[in-house]
């Protein structure tokens, strides 16, 4: 293709993407209303009712405190458009595949579909604990402030708080996968993994501890330990996968050459053609 279809292609599959995620959007703008804003008060909700200043409304809901007039309009519209996104990932995750897809060889489009596998549901993982630590994390946080004392948390604040939880949660999943594509690309050894085990684990939980948004030992925990099982199940991986490479390379021939070596290759260049082929007329050779 030439650099104006390549724009064009990518014009397309940009449009096409973008349109997904709007009607993700759309639907999650109408889910909002039919259980969408309940599930994700519910962890605030499930809090005791001395802790939230509110407390419940005339019809007994859970309520959050919005503090001008386009808070809510804003707030409903963010959680729609994250939403939609999610929602939308398989259809507008497609059109990036299909714009990249031609430039890939047989095994990089494998590679490539696993890659974007197992980043999602290690992401959907994360996310997941992430809600499950939810409640746990508020309820030590907003006890702390002592008796007497109730919380009546802004929406802003709060969907901010849980959107920077399930990011946190979900991101920190992904590390140990990088740790795979490093080895499969040759970069990252099962050797410096195995040797680095101990202080992989050491700054896991140092991680975990700032990035989580509540700071509590609970939240810390839920994040650390998985990770920790995530990292070493990485540093298996990586031992299959180099005493596979090491197999492949002592099979060629080449397993006991120096990076610098020459490999035992013929370099000497073969004819591309020969005289028979040269000597034929031009129309017996089209």
């Amino acid at each position: 293709m030439t650099l104006i279809g390549h724009l064009r292609e990518l014009r397309n599959r940009v449009g096409m993407a973008l349109l997904f995620i709007l009607i993700g959007t759309a639907v999650a703008f109408w889910w909002y209303e039919h259980g969408l804003g309940e599930f994700i008060r519910a962890p605030y909700c499930g809090l005791d009712n001395d802790l939230r200043a509110l407390g419940t409304g005339s019809n007994g809901d859970c309520e959050l405190l919005v503090t001008d007039v386009f808070g809510g309009a804003l707030i409903r519209l963010k959680i729609s458009f994250i939403v939609g996104v999610v929602l939308s990932a398989p259809f507008w995750l497609y059109q990036v595949w299909k714009f990249i897809t031609p430039g890939l060889k047989k095994n990089e489009k494998r590679y490539g579909i696993g890659f974007v596998a197992a980043s999602s549901s290690l992401f959907a993982l994360g996310a997941a604990l992430a809600y499950i630590s939810l409640s746990k994390g508020l309820q030590l946080l907003l006890g702390l402030a002592g008796d007497g004392v109730a919380i009546a948390l802004t929406a802003q604040d709060y969907i901010g708080f849980v959107i920077s939880l399930l990011v946190a949660f979900g991101v920190s999943f992904e590390l140990p996968l990088i740790a795979v594509v490093l080895n499969l690309v040759g970069v990252l050894s099962y050797a410096a993994l195995a040797k680095s085990r101990r202080w992989l684990y050491f700054l896991t939980i140092v991680f975990a501890a700032f990035i989580t948004p509540t700071q509590d030992p609970f939240t810390m925990l839920l994040m650390a330990a998985p990770m920790c099982v995530l990292f070493e199940l990485a540093i298996q991986i990586a031992r299959v996968v180099d005493k596979r490479r090491a197999k492949r390379e002592a099979a060629e021939g080449f397993g006991a050459l120096d990076d610098d070596e020459a490999s035992p290759l013929d370099a000497a260049p073969s004819p591309l053609e020969t005289s028979s082929t040269l000597d034929q007329p031009a129309s017996t050779q089209l």
